[in-house]
């Protein structure tokens, strides 16, 4: 499918004026919080599409000390698709850092004029967006429902997000369009933020079984990671697309573990979805404690609902969280996916699987033997920025 071409000029015009925005803010004080006067805390959730994060975004967007937002740069890329990833990363690096400071007039370039909440991509999955200052849909310590919020708050005032987001000690954006590291320490140093970055990983051969089920809501995203000039790819028989998320996870967690800045300590945490999936409260409550925040009895009692549904989830559920077997799900690809496809995965994912720490299949035996255990134990520091004379873990 082909796009009608934006203009170079246009282009050239729009993040020239991103890079402007940000050189006006780095000279702003750093916020508080309204509620301490402590320094507030940003997280970043940094993961790729169809990794968990979505689940990994409802955790910290029910918390009552956090305004969350899913994926704000989505709006980049719908409006400048003919670009490719990595000339985007300025542009997608400079909104989320507006937002990170709750200026949601950076999304002037992006929305138009007129606005209501509702323009925001997946507004609705917000809990902040759906409680008071934004909305009254739900008490502001409520666990909030995507179906509830959308008729109540579509209609509100854009402005409200602003307001909304300065109210919090906690702002987590999650997103999926960093393929590097680099690119975020701008950020990591800026001394009006007070960044933590959790990157979100999962196996890739789940990847690529969820993958296949989302092909059609994936295909103009494919498109700028794969370069296309504003083609849509919609099918992908090389895995091409898997190929550079596998390579982008390596570039990240390469840079955050060998031999790492110093501005990265203790602001780094890498985590698995099969982790998750498997103990998810104690895994949740490292999470946490990582970003400052606190696992109340309430998030408790929903955490363990929504992870230990009846099944994997049906297809249309593909890009909500809802309450699911989680464990189930981390196993999935196992029946679904042909031995033919998975060899081509691990060959193309191989420093991925290795770095990471899941195990290659090498027969369709071992492949449908659940016994056989895939997630390989993590060492006390594997993950988890310690110290730049720590040993690298493998090529």
């Amino acid at each position: 499918m082909w796009l009608p071409r934006i203009s170079s000029t246009a282009v050239t015009v729009l993040l020239l004026a991103q890079t402007g925005l940000l050189l006006f803010l780095v000279s702003r004080p750093r916020l508080t919080s309204p509620a301490s006067g402590e320094e507030r805390v940003h997280v970043l959730v940094l993961s790729s599409w169809r990794s968990g994060s979505s689940f990994v975004g409802q955790l910290f967007s029910q918390h009552p000390d956090v305004f969350y937002l899913m994926e704000p740069a989505w709006h980049v890329w719908s409006a400048l698709s003919q670009g490719s990833a990595p000339a985007l990363h300025m542009a997608v690096r400079d909104l989320v850092r507006s937002v990170f400071l709750c200026d949601m007039e950076v999304f002037d370039a992006y929305l138009p004029w007129r606005r209501n909440l509702s323009d925001l991509f997946q507004w609705a999955v917000s809990r902040a967006l759906c409680s008071p200052p934004a909305c009254n849909a739900f008490q502001r310590g409520a666990i909030s429902s995507e179906a509830v919020c959308k008729p109540l708050c579509a209609r509100r005032p854009f402005s409200l997000a602003q307001e909304a987001c300065r109210s919090y000690s906690h702002v987590v954006l999650k997103e999926v369009r960093f393929f590097n590291l680099q690119v975020l320490y701008p950020l990591l140093t800026d001394p009006a933020l007070n960044l933590h970055i959790v990157h979100l990983v999962r196996d890739p051969r789940a990847v690529l079984r969820s993958r296949e089920q989302t092909a059609k809501a994936l295909a103009r995203d494919n498109g700028i990671v794969l370069g296309t000039n504003g083609t849509w790819v919609e099918a992908d028989p090389g895995l091409r697309v898997v190929r550079e998320v596998c390579r982008s996870h390596v570039r990240i967690a390469e840079a955050a573990t060998h031999k790492p800045p110093p501005f990265l300590r203790g602001r780094y945490r890498l985590v698995r979805f099969e982790d998750l999936a498997r103990a998810p409260l104690p895994e949740i409550r490292a999470l946490y404690a990582f970003a400052g925040l606190s696992l109340t009895p309430q998030l408790e009692a929903w955490i363990h609902n929504i992870t230990h549904g009846s099944g994997p989830g049906a297809r249309r559920e593909a890009f909500k969280t809802t309450s699911r077997d989680a464990l189930n799900v981390s196993q999935a690809w196992r029946h679904a996916l042909s031995f033919t496809k998975i060899r081509r995965v691990q060959e193309l994912c191989a420093g991925a699987l290795q770095l990471l720490g899941y195990r290659p299949v090498f027969s369709e035996d071992e492949q449908r033997d659940l016994s056989l255990d895939l997630v390989l134990p993590r060492g006390p520091s594997s993950f988890s920025w310690a110290s730049s004379t720590n040993k690298h873990p493998g090529p």
